[in-house]
């Protein structure tokens, strides 16, 4: 099978180099102010605000790569996608939680000129996802809610609608959402009538269209990752064999398909609206194919616990991290996330249409 990838990781490599090498050259030119959505694969530290949250990494060996081994509440031995976004586009840090920024109410309206993140770990399409197995999370939803106040507080700064408008039409608005509405499905082994495809599909399509008519107009997307090829899916589904549990990753690749066919949709009703859409199942897919080139020994193991247990100061810990693509049950390592974002911004169509990031944004990189 891996002679089916080679000319497709060539084209990558080749991408992520350029863009890894022309980046120690000139810094991206980074846009008015970036918000962020979603879960884990973005939270930069929201659930730590929230006591009845169980949904945390906001203790060792989480962070254990991070500036002074700090835990932050990044689900990563480090940085995560979120931060290797931001750095690409020339930030010096990724935004902060929207909570921390309401602690902080007397540079609240200077930092929210520059963004946030409502990311929050556990949470998904479908308001009650992650609110059972996690007590309590922030769901889409109600991280748009969040951001809707934030374009209030904007507004009585400029003191017109009109001012807002063109402030936040030149801001970047990522998401990555959607993997634990699919896990939560598939583990529960029952019909949930929310639950379907195309049901999900068109309340994501609701929530952008939220986002639109608040004033977003440039959005990164990523779709689900190969949800069943998970340290944790392995244990949980019995896979023994080293292969994936398809009925999930039919799921994530479904997902991207109907997501792709939507914005494209979207775009041809509402003219002033540019995306791009990182296909983060064929990212992954192909960095499990082609692992050595990519610097992986180890694709299938967790490198701080297991399948079955979390990353705790009690799990075991793998010594090179950055030969693990997974960093606990779910999440890629700080190396996987680094080499994600620079395939966003550097790959070709077939993993990012109908344009790459750095297309998107003008990032000169």
């Amino acid at each position: 099978m891996a002679k089916r990838y080679t000319s497709f990781f060539v084209g990558v490599f080749v991408s992520i180099a350029v863009t890894s090498a022309l980046l120690h050259g000139e810094a991206a030119k980074a846009p008015p102010a970036v918000y962020i959505f979603g879960d884990s694969t973005l939270d930069v530290g929201t659930n730590d605000f929230i006591l009845e949250c169980q949904a945390r990494a906001d203790f060792y060996f989480n962070g254990i790569d991070f500036p002074y081994s700090q835990p932050t509440g990044r689900f990563s031995n480090g940085f995560n996608t979120a931060d290797e976004i931001a750095k690409l586009l020339g930030l010096k840090m990724s935004p902060p939680p929207f909570f921390y920024l309401v602690k902080h109410p007397s540079t609240f309206k200077r930092n929210i000129l520059k963004g946030a993140n409502f990311a929050s770990g556990g949470s998904g399409i479908i308001n009650t996802t992650g609110q059972q197995p996690y007590k309590k999370v922030v769901p889409l939803g109600d991280q748009i809610q969040q951001f809707s106040t934030i374009r209030s507080n904007i507004t009585n700064m400029t003191g017109s609608e009109a001012q807002t408008d063109i402030i936040l039409s030149k801001a970047f608005f990522l998401i990555s959402i959607g993997s634990n509405d699919m896990l939560e499905y598939l583990l529960a082994q029952v019909s949930i009538p929310e639950f379907n495809l195309t049901g999900l599909i068109s309340t994501y399509e609701n929530h952008l269209k939220t986002l639109y008519d608040l004033g977003a107009r440039t959005f990164g997307i990523l779709s689900v990752p190969p949800i069943g090829c998970t340290p944790f899916a392995q244990a949980f589904f019995n896979i023994t064999d080293g292969s994936c549990y398809e009925p999930a990753n039919n799921l994530a690749k479904g997902f991207h398909l109907e997501v792709a066919a939507s914005l494209e949709k979207f775009s041809h009703e509402v003219q002033d609206i540019r995306y791009s859409l990182g296909n983060t199942y064929l990212m992954t897919i192909n960095m499990m194919e082609d692992m050595l080139a990519f610097g992986f020994r180890n694709i299938a193991a967790a490198c701080c616990g297991n399948g079955t247990y979390p990353c705790n100061q009690n799990a075991t810990l793998c010594a090179n991290r950055d030969e693990y693509l997974f960093w606990d049950r779910f999440h890629p390592t700080e190396r996987a996330s680094e080499l994600a974002a620079l395939t966003l911004f550097g790959a070709s169509k077939s993993l990012v249409a109908p344009m790459n990031f750095s297309q998107l944004l003008g990032a000169n990189i």
